[in-house]
């Protein structure tokens, strides 16, 4: 067949087009098989096979025959490898069996030989287009926790996880966590330069263990630049899938990693007595710790505790004093919004993301010196001097977070960016009125909780709290237990990294001022 003919039988083909435009259109194109085509489109693979059509019976006597469709777009995020064999071309993408399930699946055509060299570059077209910035066949560590999901996580990692990565031609080493803290050794001991991802099957707590793991490293910068810490959900909180993949399905999670963009992250040094750790998630002192940590032994209620623990102490009106120090950034919320509208609109272009993504991190001297050096020093240094000590008698919720959602529908810091040099931080009177705290908890999930009024919402780089008025109490970092003591954070601007599916901003609703949307 001439190459006229083939662009005429095309069906994708638009007359109207001018003769470059053809070159392009048959460039985008296969003909396989004997009925079949494969298009590269705008944002899928268009696959066209009169083979997709079939008779079926739709009703009992079978007398009503219809046909399927022929044509099968596949978005190229869902590519997840495409290779020419001996006699085929065969390409794996994660088909959707659900809304929040995705199974690897497989096409096949067979190839003919005088083909062969025009299909190797289509090919490689293919998968340009799939992956564009993001790395292919990442080597990931993968961690599971065996209690994890209430001990079905190696179940979900087998039956959701490991075929994607598999399909992906990803490399994998997995290791199951034997105690709690075992990440922290694993991560520590970890050569970072073997790998490119840890992902931890697991909640919340594994990453937190990983993050401190690397910070222990005699190279902790270089560590926590080189590797991109990931979570794959499995756990009862699954704050950093929801931020930044927007989903705690396994399998799409397994997906957005594959296709995760390299994305530097803030991390908030925590200083507590002689203890300094690393949170990549939250702090919270008040109702919002007590409803979470002071609920374990209602965890059959599965997320219902929270809600419980919150309603129990909101029928007693429960305040928290304390004395607080914050180094403010960004005080005001309209100050708020334009720096998230400067955020969204500062994005690099995908040339120079990935121009800095690939040049090599250098080991000078100073990376071998562990973290970053303490800018406002430790919770047991005089306060920096701009710095201002002041009595809160009535609080009700302290809440610094670094990532956007906390849980499932839950996008308490819509206002947090990954890489934006700061801590997002929440404080709410206790004394308010029974209703107007019930109204608050309600319009976290619209997104509306950055607008009510007794919100304080402010973007900060340091603050010291001190408690007062309580024997023991409950403190949160990154949903874990900490001494009822006073403690001090501090931001490091992008330390770590992780992936996401766009590198820039997390997933799901933002504060949304005239002009600004995601």
């Amino acid at each position: 067949m001439s190459t006229g003919d083939a662009t005429i039988s095309n069906p994708f083909a638009d007359p109207s087009l001018r003769d470059d435009e053809h070159h392009f259109v048959q460039e985008s194109t296969l003909s396989v098989g004997r009925n079949a085509s494969l298009t590269l489109g705008t944002d899928s693979l268009i696959v066209l096979d009169e083979g997709f059509t079939r008779k079926e019976a739709t009703n009992c006597c079978g007398l009503i025959p219809s046909k399927t469709k022929t044509t099968k777009a596949i978005p190229f995020f869902n590519i997840l490898w495409a290779e020419l064999s001996e006699l085929d071309i065969i390409i794996h993408y994660a088909h959707p069996v659900s809304k929040d399930v995705v199974r690897v699946a497989v096409i096949e055509y067979l190839v003919e030989k005088p083909e062969r060299t025009r299909v190797t570059t289509w090919v490689s077209k293919l998968l340009d287009r799939a992956y564009g910035e993001s790395q292919r066949n990442k080597r990931i560590k993968v961690l599971i926790n065996p209690y994890g999901g209430k001990g079905t996580a190696q179940k979900w990692y087998s039956r959701d996880i490991e075929p994607i990565f598999t399909a992906a031609r990803c490399e994998v080493d997995v290791e199951r966590t034997q105690f709690q803290g075992h990440a922290v050794e694993i991560a520590e001991k970890l050569d970072t330069d073997a790998y490119d991802v840890i992902a931890s099957c697991s909640g919340d707590g594994l990453p937190h263990e990983v993050f401190n793991g690397l910070g222990k490293k005699r190279d902790a910068r270089r560590a926590l630049s080189n590797i991109a810490v990931v979570q794959l959900p499995c756990g009862s909180g699954n704050a950093m899938s929801w931020s930044l993949n927007g989903t705690d399905s396994n399998s799409m999670a397994a997906l957005c990693i594959v296709k995760g963009i390299r994305t530097p992250l803030d991390l908030v040094s925590i200083t507590q007595g002689e203890r300094r750790t690393l949170s990549f998630l939250s702090q919270s002192l008040g109702i919002v710790a007590e409803s979470d940590l002071g609920t374990e032994n209602l965890r059959w209620l599965g997320s219902a505790r929270f809600t419980y623990g919150f309603l129990v102490r909101l029928l007693k009106k429960t305040i928290y004093p304390c004395d607080l120090a914050v180094k403010v950034e960004i005080g005001t919320k309209a100050e708020i919004k334009q720096h998230c509208r400067s955020q969204y609109h500062s994005r690099l272009s995908m040339e120079d993301r990935r121009r800095i993504s690939e040049q090599p991190i250098p080991l000078t001297p100073s990376d071998c010196e562990g973290l970053p050096a303490l800018k406002y020093g430790t919770v047991a240094d005089d306060l920096p001097i701009d710095w201002n000590l002041v009595p809160y008698d009535n609080l009700g919720n302290f809440y610094a977070g670094n990532m956007k959602y906390v849980a499932a529908d839950t996008p308490f810091f819509t206002a947090a960016f990954p890489n934006d040099g700061y801590l997002d931080l929440v404080t709410v009177d206790g004394d308010i009125r029974r209703s107007t705290a019930v109204n608050l908890m309600l319009s976290v999930e619209s997104g509306k909780f950055f607008d009510m009024p007794e919100v304080l919402y402010r973007k900060i780089t340091g603050y010291r709290i001190i408690p007062r008025g309580q024997k023991d109490g409950y403190i949160s970092i990154d949903g874990e237990r900490v001494p009822f003591a006073p403690f001090q954070a501090e931001v490091h601007h992008g330390l770590g990294t992780v992936l996401s599916k766009n590198g820039h901003v997390y997933e799901g609703v933002g504060v949304s001022p005239s002009g600004l949307g995601e």
